[in-house]
């Protein structure tokens, strides 16, 4: 019995880093089940006796994926006070991520319209990258337009769809990408 319920959580774990193989390589919208059965060596019928749905198969799966790329952890700029450094430390912790990362980042931004099972862990995720800009905003004490300007420029910094431009179209190294971030921030205190 210990031998059959081993079996089965290998065949589980390899469904699920056949969905996560497929979903960074070819897309969440394009990631079938069949698919996902010739990838891990079984039949389709066996997915299913694992995974209710589709939706149980991509929760599974972006659960997976996180737990090996776990996304940066605020601890690491957390005792750092002036707010410049601190954006930049968090600026560059995400940079790095998103770089190592940016297959299944890029993925799943292009097919998140069109995968309501892929929309969940998105917003998510949208919602931690909202957690994080809120606090370094907050760091800068600006008020009124300054304040405005701060949020916005944040949220934007560290956003993939940012870093992604800035990278792939604009060829900006991550040193110069922060360094373009700061500039941005620093306008934001420049009277109107």
């Amino acid at each position: 019995m210990v031998e059959r319920a081993k079996s089965q959580e290998e065949t589980r774990l390899r469904i699920v880093e056949a969905a996560m193989h497929l979903h960074e390589e070819i897309g969440p919208r394009a990631t079938t089940i069949s698919a996902i059965a010739e990838r891990a060596g079984v039949q389709r019928l066996t997915v299913y006796r694992h995974f209710s749905d589709e939706a149980a198969v991509f929760k599974a799966c972006s659960a997976h994926w996180l737990n090996l790329n776990p996304p940066p952890d605020p601890q690491g700029w957390v005792e750092i006070a002036e707010p410049f450094e601190r954006t930049k430390i968090a600026l560059e912790a995400f940079y790095r991520y998103y770089g190592a990362t940016r297959r299944m980042w890029a993925a799943a931004h292009r097919d998140v319209a069109e995968v309501p099972a892929l929309q969940e862990p998105m917003e998510a995720f949208a919602n931690f990258l909202a957690s994080v800009a809120n606090d370094l905003s907050a760091r800068f004490g600006a008020t009124g337009k300054a304040r405005e300007r701060v949020e916005a420029t944040i949220g934007h910094a560290i956003a993939f769809s940012t870093w992604s431009d800035l990278d792939e179209k604009r060829k900006l190294t991550d040193a110069e990408k922060v360094e373009l971030i700061e500039r941005w921030l620093r306008g934001a205190f420049d009277p109107d």
